[in-house]
């Protein structure tokens, strides 16, 4: 999932910066709480129960993943499923691993800093960090010690979420979403700090607070006139990048990479693909893409989250993809898929938000 709800407001901010975070998240949906935006989803959600007489019907939508990606999945396992020449290198690294193992692990596959690490199960890019060398990569392991991926960081400049569905039956599949990601990042002006750029754009000056936190000495820093700082790497919305909505780009082309990628996911229906390119040509070609990480049934289609986006059309989309799920669910049921009991899927939830075992 994206995360559109975990900006904190600085205590020591000025008080006209505060009102305007205020301002700005009581005013741009995509910094409301997830239950609102996504609140017209639990009518279609009681249609498809009533239909299907279960409440986990959309345990069937991926019957290859677990609990066809609703939480806490697995992101290895779906990984797997997914043939290595689309993927970055990736390494599958065992709980309370240490960094020479780590480490060893990396220099046998040759894979070399920087790269990415992140808990196998998480979502809104929690503990997704860029590692750019041995002793980080120390820190990060004593703040996560669970089951790791360590990938390859991708340095192709364009960052996409692209939201596919196939029905069972094999008579349609469609892209019902893309969005493109927009790093945050600032360009000097030879006289202002990185914090007071920040300061003059609404969507970072919600970050300077971490920023203090982790790049103090960055934030006092004066760019040369023109020149760019890239500040978050990571393509999450709660780490500041931009979501802008890339619809005109989905062409049957398009959809026929995403046809042959997902035709060779057993039991893959519906989900997002996270990936990148080198550009936006060459996410037509299949050969051209690099998939860093895939979600299921809880996928939100990215592109409500654009600036120029109105609720009702978000909303819309919302309720779109909501009913791909049940329809897909339903066809797979009648193809022998069953619905997961409630006691599983609560249990399962459960111990992914407790991490008990």
């Amino acid at each position: 999932m994206y995360s559109n709800s975990e900006v904190v407001i600085d205590t020591v901010l000025p008080r006209k910066a505060k009102t305007s975070i205020f301002l700005t998240k009581l005013f741009n949906y995509e910094y409301w709480p997830v239950w609102i935006v996504f609140f017209p989803a639990i009518f279609s959600y009681i249609y498809y129960a009533f239909k299907t007489r279960s409440l986990t019907y959309f345990t069937a939508t991926n019957p290859g993943i677990e609990l066809g990606g609703f939480y806490g999945e697995s992101k290895s396992e779906i990984l797997k499923m997914i043939p290595k020449k689309y993927l970055p290198q990736t390494l599958y690294i065992a709980p309370n691993s240490s960094v020479a193992s780590v480490l060893t692990a990396m220099r046998d596959s040759n894979l070399d800093f920087p790269v990415i690490c992140k808990p196998d199960k998480g979502e809104r890019g929690f503990m997704v960090e860029k590692v750019t060398g041995i002793d980080q990569l120390g820190e990060y392991l004593k703040q996560y010690n669970g089951q790791l991926i360590v990938q390859e960081f991708v340095t192709y400049e364009t960052e996409l979420g692209i939201l596919y569905y196939r029905y069972p039956d094999g008579k349609k599949s469609g892209i019902s979403s893309v969005v493109k990601k927009k790093f945050m990042g600032v360009t000097g002006d030879g006289i202002s700090t990185i914090e007071q750029l920040m300061m003059q754009n609404p969507r970072s000056q919600m970050h300077v607070s971490s920023f203090r936190k982790t790049s103090a000495a960055l934030l006092s820093e004066v760019l040369p006139s023109g020149r760019y700082v890239l500040q978050q790497p990571i393509g999450n919305h709660c780490r500041g990048t931009e979501f802008l909505d890339g619809s005109h780009l989905v062409t049957n082309q398009l959809i026929g990479v995403f046809d042959t990628i997902a035709a060779q996911m057993n039991g893959f229906y519906f989900g997002r693909f996270d990936l990148k390119v080198k550009s936006e040509s060459d996410m037509y070609n299949v050969e051209g893409i690099r998939i860093m990480e895939v979600n299921g049934v809880s996928s939100e289609p990215g592109h409500i989250y654009d600036r120029n986006m109105t609720l009702f059309k978000s909303w819309y989309a919302i309720l779109h993809n909501a009913s791909i799920v049940g329809k897909i669910a339903l066809q797979n049921h009648k193809r022998g898929v069953d619905f997961l009991p409630i006691s599983q899927v609560i249990k399962t939830v459960y111990y992914h938000f407790t991490d008990k075992k």
